[in-house]
């Protein structure tokens, strides 16, 4: 009886020690937004775009190297703050993490990709789009979104050409993304040979904005442009409502999201709101993001804000450079991931260029019929 039960411990321990010498590696992968404050709805469209990456790949299994690994999602909230971006940034270090996604805002992933590039952290953002965020010199840094000069410079040309905008008002909320996309808005105004009007600036916490609203309403303006994000452009289409001022507003990524008409609370008028988003596909490739936003409602039940399908395929684009490297080292990984050409992603082909931008990124422009955001067209 003893040497029986002895046997049967013996092949229990033998077991439990196959398992434990076949379970998978584990491959960390940080994400980075803002989940609390007024973008929120945001933060967690991305971070979702992230989990639902993750997931897909784990159940279809991933081998790296010759051995299967469980990527792990470590998510991670910066609140659009700098310094919380740069803190949470040097946490996701300290946990060694073999890669990030993220930040959503310049203004985060700026500070941050400085404290990745000393980790020697790969990086790709999905929406970080001042032209700084590439232009450091960092090895570790990676976009796959057009960056403003292609986005304020479209809106620019757009207001001018298309919209024959005679008197543009440029209002900012002075972040590095919100500036950024006037600056080079206002650049592109001037070169199609129009003028801006009238420049204001506010903050991204604002919520009043009579006094600016008001000295842009004597100007008599068509057209107002706002650099800034959907919780601020919202509240500033309400009050523009408010002062009969009935100008278009055009605005880039951070407005063209589908929470702004709930933001404006009934206060646009159809076809009053234009923005762009800095990505985009047609044609064939048009099916594959209509596909992603079908799992995304099953899988959350929620639409697609604006970011989620750039976090799906920065995550992809990331876990296939560590496939053909064979390794999830950063060190090993890193210079795969920096020839990354013609990954086939639902955003769109992605390919990076020397700063680690995205080669021919499209941009996308869109207006809005009550709560439903059209598209008018994609531009290269």
């Amino acid at each position: 009886m003893q040497i029986k039960l002895n046997a049967i411990v013996g092949a229990a321990v033998v077991l439990l020690a196959g398992a434990a010498s076949a379970q998978d590696a584990v491959v960390k992968i940080g994400h980075v937004a803002p989940t609390s404050g007024g973008i929120a709805h945001l933060g967690k469209d991305n971070e979702n775009g992230a989990k639902m990456a993750i997931d897909e790949l784990n159940a279809k299994g991933v081998t790296i190297g010759g051995k299967k690994v469980k990527l792990e999602l470590l998510a991670e909230d910066d609140a659009g703050d700098p310094k919380q971006g740069t803190a949470v940034a040097q946490k996701l270090v300290d946990s060694k993490v073999n890669g990030v996604v993220g930040h959503l805002n310049s203004g985060t992933s700026i500070p941050a990709s400085k404290v990745y590039s000393d980790a020697g952290i790969p990086q790709i953002s999905p929406s970080a789009t001042n032209p700084k965020y590439t232009r450091q010199g960092f090895k570790t840094t990676f976009r796959v979104v057009a960056d403003d000069v292609h986005l304020g410079g479209t809106l620019g040309r757009y207001a001018v050409k298309e919209l024959k905008g005679k008197v543009i008002a440029v209002i900012d909320d002075r972040t590095a993304y919100g500036q950024g996309v006037a600056e080079e808005f206002s650049k592109a105004v001037k070169a199609s040979g129009g003028a801006i009007a009238e420049q204001q600036f506010t903050t991204d916490k604002a919520t009043d904005f009579t006094a600016i609203l008001t000295q842009i309403k004597a100007k008599k303006p068509d057209i107002v442009f706002y650099g800034g994000m959907d919780a601020v452009a919202g509240p500033m289409l309400r009050q523009m409502k408010q002062l009969g001022i009935t100008a278009k507003m055009m605005g880039g990524d951070g407005i063209c999201s589908g929470e702004l008409p709930k933001l404006a609370a009934g206060a646009m008028a159809d076809g009053q709101v234009i923005c762009a988003e800095a990505g985009g596909v047609e044609g064939s490739q048009k099916a594959g993001m209509d596909k992603f936003r079908e799992d995304f409602k099953k899988k959350f039940n929620a639409d697609v804000q604006i970011y989620s399908p750039y976090v799906y395929d920065a995550v992809n684009v990331m876990v296939a450079a560590m496939v053909k490297a064979g390794s999830a080292d950063p060190k090993v990984y890193l210079p795969v991931l920096a020839k990354t050409d013609g990954y086939k992603g639902v955003t769109g082909n992605i390919s990076f260029d020397e700063k680690g931008d995205v080669k021919n990124g499209a941009l996308t422009l869109y207006t809005y019929k009550g709560e439903k955001r059209e598209q008018i067209a994609v531009v290269r």
